[in-house]
This record gives structure tokens, sequence and C-alpha cells, in this order.
């Protein structure tokens, strides 16, 4: 789900890395600007501490911030599998950074601040490791982190033992807790959104066997039989020419008989009807993470709708869903059908547009305009700004039986997205209405 129709990933995907890239680099590096710059500008701590602090407090934001950026990569398709290899040299930087980060502080028997650059280390580290060697970082830390406070703590005789040891162990743990919970929650949604996809690509291939098989069947048996009569044709065609004519007649028949239900297969797969496609759209468009809005006034399709205007109508529907798909980053569609003045208005908006000038081979919206206008009905688009609205209407009654000159279902002009398929390829859309209605550029 990325920030528009194709691509990688959807909406929902790039939005939620956005959002975990500032719940995770953000709030650790604001963790070590906000603890550490406290300290660098306290008054009471030597110059000889905070310049080297200072310069090392750099070194680790900037390390900490890539380590961070670099594990938002996709997700490993491998369950507990580390998304991203540890990178060496940064890490040897983080660390070096963390160990004067951790010593200076510490000279001076702060026991809360020093821990803080180790905790953001060690969660970095463990964020890029599997869940074996992940678990004995994680234990190894937080029982390390009791002893150096501790120590210093017991050869100064201060009596905050106790305070020493146990905070700066429970700020390991927590800091781990706060890095890893968003980063496991980033490897979930990415999982999920491939599982999408995968999920989206099989069902589009189960339907492509589902028409070859139909195909498969009709046209096998039908070429068998052509075949055969064709060689007994050949067999008789000097010894008996007249049921050598006659077989060949039959196997005209027979061709034709082949002709005609390959194209009753290909109608039956292809016809549509506007109560399916703005039912299919919802999912197309759910499935690229746009959010789709529909509005149907009534409720249900007026039975003056005619077969022929609500197969129009869907194929105006399927175009538009996949100009959305296909040419726009868009967020957010909407779908309204109405009954207005004795006539069909379905109108579908969007946000997003590119833009994207439409050709001139008849092909597309062009094509849908010409359909339905004669059909006694139109079909209009518009772009403002990033703003694509297709409009088309169509008559009630018997209006809107003629059937449009030269309508062969088998090659509708109009594009045919698949439920659940947000990448299926469709034929481009147009982008001007022949009768100047509308001068915006299509997509």
């Amino acid at each position: 789900m990325r920030e528009g129709a194709g691509g990688e990933h959807g909406v929902g995907l790039t939005s939620f890395r956005r959002f975990t890239w500032w719940t995770v680099p953000g709030t650790s590096v604001c963790l070590l600007v906000l603890f550490y710059g406290e300290w660098l500008l306290d008054p009471d701590v030597p110059v000889r501490l905070r310049v080297p602090a200072a310069g090392a407090l750099v070194v680790d934001v900037v390390a900490s911030a890539v380590l961070l950026g670099g594990r938002l990569t996709p997700p490993a398709a491998a369950d507990g599998a580390p998304p991203v290899r540890l990178p060496r040299v940064w890490t040897a930087v983080a660390v070096a950074a963390t160990v004067v980060l951790a010593v200076l502080p510490l000279a001076r028997r702060n026991y809360e601040l020093w821990a803080v650059a180790p905790a953001v280390t060690v969660a970095i580290c463990a964020a890029h490791l599997g869940p074996r060697h992940r678990r004995t970082l994680i234990v190894g830390a937080v029982l390390l982190a009791l002893l150096p406070g501790g120590a210093v703590s017991l050869a100064a005789g201060d009596g905050e033992l106790a305070h020493a040891a146990l905070f700066p162990a429970g700020l390991v743990a927590f800091t781990v807790w706060m890095v890893l919970g968003p980063l496991w929650a980033w490897n979930i949604a990415g999982r999920l959104d491939r599982a999408r996809r995968l999920e989206a690509e099989s069902a589009v291939k189960d339907e492509r066997l589902r028409f070859a098989a139909d195909l498969h069947d009709i046209q096998g048996h039908h070429l068998q039989v052509i075949a055969l009569k064709s060689e007994l044709a050949a067999r008789l065609v000097e010894r008996d020419p007249a049921r050598a004519a006659a077989e060949m007649r039959e196997v005209r028949q027979l061709s034709a008989d082949a002709l005609r239900d390959t194209r009753a297969v290909v109608r039956g797969y292809r016809r549509t009807t506007l109560d399916d496609e703005i039912a299919n759209a919802g999912k197309v468009l759910a499935a690229a993470g746009i959010d789709a809005r529909t509005a149907l006034e009534p409720a249900s399709l007026p039975a003056d709708l005619t077969d022929t205007g609500r197969h129009l109508l869907g194929l105006v529907m399927r175009e538009a869903t996949t100009n959305v798909l296909r040419h726009s980053r868009a967020r957010y569609a909407e779908v309204d059908c109405r009954v207005v003045d004795g006539r069909v208005r379905l109108r579908m908006t969007n946000d997003g547009a590119d833009g994207q000038p439409a050709g001139t081979d008849g092909t597309g919206l062009t094509a849908l305009d010409e359909r339905l206008r004669a059909a006694q009905g139109e079909l209009t688009w518009h772009l403002d700004g990033d703003r694509f609205e297709v409009t088309a209407s169509l008559p009630l009654g018997p209006g809107s039986e003629r059937s449009e000159p030269g309508s062969r279902d088998a090659h509708d002009g109009a594009s045919e997205p698949h439920a659940g398929d947000p990448h299926h390829h469709a034929s481009e859309p147009r982008g001007r209405d022949p009768r100047d209605r509308t001068k915006g550029a299509a997509r």
C-alpha cells in the first residue's frame, strides 16, 4: 500500500512506515538529545567533560538515526529472520560514541543518565537480530546494566546501591520494549500487505485458469471433430466428391458453431452490470488502500434501467476504477449513483490525479462516450487540480433499450479490473469529451 495506485507498497504501508519512523528513530534521537542536552548545559559539569560528550552525542544521534532508518525496509519474508543485516561501520561508530556517553556521566555518579545511550544502542542491535540472538542480547544487557552503577556506588559509599543498579537495568528493558514494539508491528504490516498482494495475484490466476478451461472444453471438442472430418473429406475428394463436399459443409458448420460458442464464453466472461462493478470497485480500491465511499439513491437501481443500461454504466464504473488505480495517487474515491430527472447518473470522483493526457485512439472513456451517446446517454470527465471526476448518465425506460452500434461484449472498450487485483493492467483511458463538454485531461 503506497501513496498511490501502484508500486511496491500501498498507501497504508507507506503511511505506517512514516509513523513508525517518527515513533522509533525520532523518539530515540529525541531521548538522546533531551537527556544528554540537559546534562551538557549544566554549568556544574566541567568543560573537559562536556566537549567530548557533545561530540559523542552528535555521532551517536546520527548513527542511531541511520541504523533505525535502515531497519524500516520491507520486512523479510521468513518469520523471525532479521530484515536487514546490521551495518558494521555504523554499529562500531554507535558503540564507540555510546561508551563515551556512558563513561563520562558515570564518572560523576549520574546513575540515571549513563545508561540512556547504552539502552538505545542495545535496542538498535536487538532490532537487527533474529529471535534467539535477540533474547540473548536483551537478557545479557539487562543483567550487565546492574554492574557499572552498582560498582561505582559501592566504591563511592554513597548508599545508593539499589538505585544505581536497578534503574539502568530497568531503563534498558524499557527502551528495548519501546523500540521493538513498533518494529514488530511494522513487520506484521509488511507480511499482511505481501499476503494481500499474493491473494490478489492468486485470484487473477484462478480466474484465468477457469476461463482457459472453459475455452479448452469448447474449442477442443470442435477442433477435434473438424480435424477428423477434414481428413475424411480429403480421402473422399477423389472417390466420392459429393460426400466430400457434404463433409466440408459440416466442417464449415462446425467452425461457425465453434466461433459462436467461443463468443458466448467470452461474452459471459466479460459481461458486467453496474451493481456488480460498484461492489467490485469497493473491493479493488480497498485492496489498494484507497478510502472508497459509495452513495446509492435509491439503495437499489430502478427496474426501469435496462440490462443494456446496467451493462454500459458497469463499463463506465470499471473504466473509472481502473483510472484511479493506474493513473492517480489517490487516497480517497467517491462513487455516487442516483436517479435525477428520469435519468440514472453515475459519478466517480477521486483525488491524487496525475493529469496524464489521454490518447485519441478510440478506447477508454472516449469509446465509452460514443456508446453511451448511441444509447441516448452521455459521459463527461473533468480534471480540477488533482481532483478527477467522471460522470455518466442514461435515461430510464424505452430510450435505454436501444442497443448501441458496434457493441460487442467480447471487445468492450472499457478495461476490466478484477476484485482483489489492484495492479491489473487495463486499457488506457481517454481524455477528451468529443463534444467539448469538458476540457480537462483524463488520466
